[in-house]
């Protein structure tokens, strides 16, 4: 396919997603509180409005565009998929000898394995060029941010070192389930003397980033092929331990192992910080949330929300628990949702020192 098909497809889909984001959703929200009021009683629970929306027309409708624009985006004619593949020659060479630490006999956890994550087929991690697609996929991921959805990285990394200003700058830094890349640029940026590690289980995307980061020169940084609930580092390897969007894909065990490896490889008073999804405010977000995750094929989203974070980092020996709402761009609006929204969270937390 040329290019100029492939955009404006990929054009019209993201419109498409953005129409389903404004409009459709406060039409459906509006759909549920007129059944509310009607009714006299105030769901408490997502099964609460399940029994008032999985009926209704149009949220039947609101949930078949959700999943088949996301599949359309994929593996569509002019999906990210096929317009990659076509291009095979020109794009997998390079990736071939970025530097990347790849470990091709790492098993992939079964969870990992057995479904296509965001619905892209086969998941990021079975063909070389995993880590493009997922790269252009998560440009159109949150349209109500728009072109700025390249800043959200930028926020988080510059609310961690806000938090840093009167302390020692980190010097020893892992960035847990670095996708591509583009977690780990803003941290390099603020702290260029600090040593960063970036893992992931993704060989292609881990190919990409090495490619394509501007500190991929800085000997600084590595990014290495690793499950980030079971590394190879030593006990007091690091002073920070960040993720973003890879707790909500993991199974409750496997949460429970990775805050475990974070407290194992953190120094004293060192800091974990992840942004993720999980202050959802009620049950109408609750249910919509869910219901996204099965749809956009993350099905650990609904136990990660459930979980009782305070209890299980008291457990592993954190203390200054934090778990609190994450405005993602400029102008979001966290108290009245009049769109669909992830519900961006930051969960942060020190390792105690001594006994």
């Amino acid at each position: 396919m040329d290019d100029r098909s492939f955009v404006a497809a990929q054009d019209f889909l993201l419109s498409s997603k953005t129409f389903w984001t404004k409009q459709i959703y406060e039409d459906l929200k509006r759909t549920y509180e007129d059944a509310v009021a009607r009714s006299g009683k105030t769901p408490t629970t997502p099964a609460d409005v399940a029994a008032i929306l999985e009926g209704d027309t149009l949220y039947r409708y609101f949930a078949w565009l959700e999943r088949h624009l996301q599949r359309l985006k994929y593996a569509g004619r002019y999906g990210l998929v096929p317009y990659h593949d076509e291009r095979r020659s020109v794009l997998a060479p390079p990736l071939r000898d970025t530097g990347a630490e790849l470990s091709p006999t790492l098993e992939m956890p079964s969870y990992y394995r057995r479904v296509d994550i965001h619905q892209h087929p086969g998941g990021v991690m079975s063909d070389e060029l995993d880590g493009y697609v997922y790269e252009r996929g998560a440009r159109s991921t949150t349209p109500l941010m728009g072109a700025s959805h390249a800043d959200l990285h930028h926020r988080f990394t510059d609310l961690v070192a806000a938090q840093d200003a009167e302390r020692v700058l980190y010097g020893r830094i892992l960035d847990m389930g670095c996708g591509f890349g583009k977690s780990t640029q803003p941290f390099h940026e603020a702290y260029p003397d600090a040593r960063i590690d970036a893992i992931d289980l993704s060989g292609p995307c881990l190919a990409l980033a090495a490619h394509q980061a501007p500190s991929r020169s800085s000997p600084k940084v590595r990014f290495r092929q690793m499950n980030a609930c079971a590394t190879d580092y030593e006990p007091d390897s690091f002073d920070l331990v960040t993720s973003t969007m890879l707790v909500h894909e993991l199974p409750p065990g496997e949460i429970e192992k990775l805050f475990a490896e974070a407290a194992r490889i953190l120094a004293p008073g060192g800091r974990m910080v992840h942004l993720d999804f999980h202050a959802i405010d009620g049950p109408f977000a609750r249910f919509m949330h869910y219901g996204h995750g099965l749809r956009n094929n993350e099905p650990f989203m609904q136990p990660w929300a459930e979980m009782d974070i305070h209890a299980s980092l008291s457990d592993k020996g954190f203390t200054n628990i934090k778990v609190i709402p994450f405005q993602e761009a400029e102008g979001v609006d966290l108290e009245n949702h009049a769109a669909w929204r992830f519900p961006w969270t930051v969960i942060q937390a020190e390792l105690k020192t001594g006994g």
